[in-house]
C-alpha cells in the first residue's frame, strides 16, 4: 500500500505513524554505542533494517561503512544521503532510560540520531517511491577517528564509482538553536583541523637543584603562552583561526623536575593560507622557543579533516526544501562559519553537495558533552526533510 497522495511532496505528518519505530531504534543505538571502527552492531543492525525495506544494502565499504541503494523509475539522475554511526569514548552522565550500558562510551554528538532520521527517511521513501531515479543511503563508520576517518575510508574503498551520486548531502545537529531549525551556508562551512604533538625534552634534576636542571615544566608553560600570540599576531583579523592547547603533561612528583614534558594542540582554519601559515609559524615558534631555554623540541604535526565547502547550487537548492517543509522563518542561512570540523569535507572534495545543521533545541548540552542527548522530536523532521529532498531532486516525470 503507497502512503503517497498524487502530487503530494513529504510533509512533517507524514512521518508520525512511524516515529515511534523510528525512536525506538535512536534509543537502542543510544543505549549501545560503539566508538570508530568498532560500529559492527549498528552496521548490522541498520543493514537489516534497511533490507526488510527493500534495499540492496552493500556491507563493510571502508570498514563497517554500507550503502543501501534503491532504484525507482528510469531516470539517471542519482543521490547520497549520508549519515554517521560512531560514538565517543565519553563517559554518560544524563541519567535517561536509554542511557549507555557500555562504560567509557556514549553517543555525544548525536549519531545515533542522524542514523535515525536517514532511516526514518529511508523506510518512508521505501513506501511511497515517489522519486524517479537511484538513491544512496551511506550510513558511514568513524566520523569522530579524526585521521585516517571512515570517509576516506570509504572513498579510498570507491564508494562513488560504485554508487554514482550526483551530489551528496548531510545532516548535523545543533545544540544552542530551536529544534527543528534548519542552517545552511554556501562555501566554506566548518573548518579545517589539524593536531599538534609536541615533546619537550630537558634536563631532569632534583627539585631542590633546579640550577642543574634544563626544566621542562617551565618551557612548556611559557610556550603555552607564546602560543596565544599565533592567531593574533599573525593571522589577519579577518580570518578565521583557533589555537587551542588541550593537553599538557609533566611529571609525577613534587619534588622531581622531570626529564620531558608532552603538549597537544588543535588547530583550526578555514582558509588553505592560513592553514600552511599556522603550520609554519607554530612549528618555528615551538623550535625556537625550546631552543632558547636550553631544551629540544619534537613536533608531529597531524593534518586532520580539510575545511568543509558547500557548494552554492546544491546548497540553495537544501536551502529551498528546507523552506518548504518548515517554512522561511525556521531556516537561517547564512549561518556559521563553524570552527568544528566534519570529514564530510572528503565527500564534498569529490561531489558536490551540502552539509546542513538542525538544532537540537535551546538550553540543551553541547556537543562532546557527558549530558548531552539527541532531541527525538527531530526525528520525524529530519527524516521528512530527507524524503521531500530525494522527491524535489529526482522528481516523478510531468512534475
Amino acid at each position: 500500500m503507497s502512503h503517497a497522495h498524487p502530487g503530494h511532496l513529504c510533509e512533517v505528518g507524514d512521518l508520525h505513524d512511524i516515529q515511534d519505530e523510528i525512536t525506538a531504534i535512536r534509543r537502542h543505538l543510544h543505549q549501545h554505542p560503539e566508538l570508530s571502527f568498532e560500529e559492527v552492531d549498528t552496521a548490522a543492525l541498520v543493514a537489516q533494517r534497511l533490507e526488510q525495506w527493500g534495499y540492496a544494502v552493500t556491507r563493510h565499504i571502508g570498514g563497517n561503512g554500507l550503502v543501501a541503494t534503491l532504484r525507482v523509475g528510469s531516470s539517471a539522475r542519482s543521490i547520497g544521503l549520508r549519515a554517521d554511526m560512531d560514538a565517543l569514548p565519553i563517559q554518560e552522565e544524563t541519567g535517561l532510560d536509554w542511557a549507555s550500558v557500555k562504560p567509557g562510551a556514549m553517543h555525544a554528538c548525536g549519531h545515533d540520531g542522524h542514523t535515525a532520521m536517514l532511516l526514518g527517511a529511508a523506510r518512508h521513501l521505501a513506501r511511497t517511491r515517489r522519486f524517479d531515479g537511484t538513491l544512496n543511503l551511506i550510513f558511514q563508520p568513524a566520523e569522530e577517528a579524526g585521521f585516517d576517518s571512515g570517509a576516506q575510508k570509504m572513498l579510498a574503498d570507491g564508494l562513488f564509482e560504485r554508487f554514482p551520486c550526483e551530489a551528496v548531502f548531510g545532516i548535523h545537529n545543533h545544540p544552542g538553536v530551536e529544534a527543528g531549525t534548519f542552517m545552511f551556508r554556501s562555501g566554506p562551512f566548518m573548518a579545517a583541523c589539524d593536531t599538534v604533538k609536541i615533546r619537550i625534552t630537558g634536563r631532569g634534576s632534583h627539585a631542590a637543584r633546579p640550577h642543574l636542571s634544563v626544566d621542562p615544566v617551565v618551557v612548556a608553560a611559557s610556550l603555552v603562552m607564546a602560543l596565544q600570540t599565533v592567531v593574533s599576531r599573525n593571522i589577519d583579523p579577518m580570518d578565521s583561526a583557533v589555537v587551542t592547547v588541550g593537553s599538557l603533561h609533566a611529571g609525577k612528583a613534587s619534588n622531581v623536575i622531570p626529564e620531558f614534558a608532552t603538549m597537544e594542540l588543535s588547530v583550526r582554519s578555514f582558509k588553505p593560507e592560513v592553514r600552511e601559515l599556522l603550520e609554519q609559524r607554530i612549528r618555528a615558534l615551538v623550535s625556537t622557543h625550546a631552543q632558547s631555554y636550553g631544551a629540544q623540541a619534537e613536533i608531529d604535526y597531524l593534518r586532520g579533516y580539510p575545511v568543509l565547502v558547500n557548494s552554492d547550487a546544491e546548497t540553495d537548492f537544501a536551502r529551498s526544501v528546507a523552506e518548504e517543509l518548515v517554512g522561511p522563518e525556521k531556516v537561517i542561512a547564512p549561518f556559521g562559519p563553524i570552527a568544528g570540523s566534519e570529514d564530510f569535507a572528503y565527500f564534498l572534495r569529490q561531489r558536490p553537495g551540502c552539509f546542513l545543521r538542525v538544532g537540537n533545541g535551546q538550553g540543551k548540552p553541547m556537543l562532546h558533552n557527558a549530558g548531552y542527548d539527541f532531541n527525538d522530536a527531530n526525528i520525524p523532521i529530519g527524516a521528512a526533510y530527507w524524503t521531500r529532498l530525494v522527491e524535489r531532486w529526482m522528481p516523478l516525470q510531468g512534475e
